[in-house]
């Protein structure tokens, strides 16, 4: 399949390319947006046009019986193991955001028949690893992930790829945090050597009351955007950060929309980025407050490394509002490393490089030590140094 022949294609075009039966109003809000290309607002920075002009493989996605395990492990879109006790199902999607920014949510839910959906119960946590074993290939799905009232949960995500080239992943959640719950999802992911490409375009409800955690932390090479939409009701607040540590010519970011659609709701978004070699960062942030969200608190801040003078970051926090009855701010700083620190580092017997990883953990550890889970901090701390010496050797 190539997904540039959704370029300028008819409703009945895309129904048969897609075999999109029955869900004609996913449909039109696809062809309302149009497949995204180079002069697109949430991709144009990311060179889109040159991951959809490729030829790629399509998969049979075939459920295979769950066998039990301590993690939830998805292998090329299919569910192979899950902990006891752990609700997973298939099913047709019933749940999806008719306003979605991203055209590409449509494509992944328009390619995917039936959904994997995850049901969390009770306060646990959980873990899900995904594995891509195919090269040459479009590997999509959907998942659809939700916790109980009055609980609290952790989702830990982790990413495997075997020895596989030139495949696009793209896949992305539906995520629904219910009334006075607190839902912490803590996303780590290394890519290298141009195994796979990735778009993952989630949705993200945050009832009354509820409370969403969500923590990003990608590091090393190739291509990948995250694209996120987050809704918060009433009392509803949302703490996003975002870590990104880019080498050689890689292409990675954020694209998000936070909105405040309820009284008194929260959010606060801090990404932090330290770019290598020929690397481009992407923030491209809004935080939109409509007119129900009266005493909104918003706050919104980016700061960012270049460790190379051919490192790129295109950093656009953005609010947007339309009442006055709230606290709001946001902002951004690109830079370099204080010559000063690294003056004093190396006088003190320690080598350039040693002393580059020190003020960069440094810059680093605000982000990583808000993640509760102290192993999981040791986890997230161990590939970051990976893929700095893999850049530094």
């Amino acid at each position: 399949m190539n997904l540039s022949s959704l370029k300028n294609a008819n409703a009945k075009e895309v129904e048969k390319l897609l075999n999109t039966h029955g869900r004609e109003a996913f449909v039109q809000r696809f062809l309302t947006l149009g497949l995204p290309h180079k002069k697109t607002e949430e991709y144009h920075y990311f060179d889109i046009d040159k991951i959809l002009n490729k030829e790629y493989k399509t998969l049979e996605y075939t459920a295979k019986s769950i066998e039990e395990g301590d993690k939830v492990k998805i292998v090329d879109g299919v569910v192979v193991t899950a902990p006891n006790g752990l609700r997973i199902n298939y099913e047709t999607c019933k749940q999806l955001d008719i306003m979605h920014f991203d055209a590409l949510y449509y494509v992944g839910h328009l390619l995917s028949h039936r959904i994997i959906k995850i049901e969390i119960d009770g306060d646990t946590e959980i873990e899900i690893e995904h594995h891509f074993t195919k090269s040459d290939s479009l590997i999509n799905y959907r998942i659809v992930l939700s916790n109980q009232a009055n609980r609290h949960a952790t989702v830990h995500e982790t990413f495997v790829s075997e020895d596989i080239s030139n495949t696009l992943v793209l896949y992305g959640y539906d995520i629904h945090v219910a009334q006075d719950s607190t839902l912490r999802f803590v996303k780590l992911q290394t890519m290298k050597d141009a195994q796979y490409s990735m778009v993952a375009s989630h949705k993200i409800n945050v009832a009354k009351n509820a409370n969403m955690v969500f923590k990003s932390f990608d590091f090393g090479g190739d291509h990948a955007l995250q694209l996120l939409k987050v809704e918060l009701g009433e009392h509803a607040c949302v703490d996003a950060g975002h870590l990104l540590y880019l080498n050689d010519d890689s292409k990675r970011g954020t694209v998000s929309q936070i909105i405040h659609q309820g009284e008194h709701s929260s959010s606060k978004q801090v990404a932090k980025n330290i770019l290598d070699g020929q690397a481009r960062g992407i923030f491209d942030a809004l935080i939109r407050v409509e007119h129900s969200a009266r005493f909104t608190k918003a706050e919104q801040n980016a700061k960012s490394i270049l460790l190379h003078e051919k490192a790129y970051m295109v950093s656009k926090p953005q609010l947007e509002i339309y009442i006055d009855e709230l606290e709001a701010s946001h902002g951004a700083t690109t830079g370099q490393l204080d010559e000063k620190q690294l003056f004093y580092l190396q006088s003190r017997g320690i080598s350039y490089l040693e002393a580059r990883k020190i003020l960069v953990i440094a810059f680093a550890n605000t982000l990583i030590e808000q993640v509760k889970d102290t192993r999981a901090q040791e986890r997230i701390k161990t590939a970051f140094e990976e893929a700095f010496y893999a850049s530094n050797k």
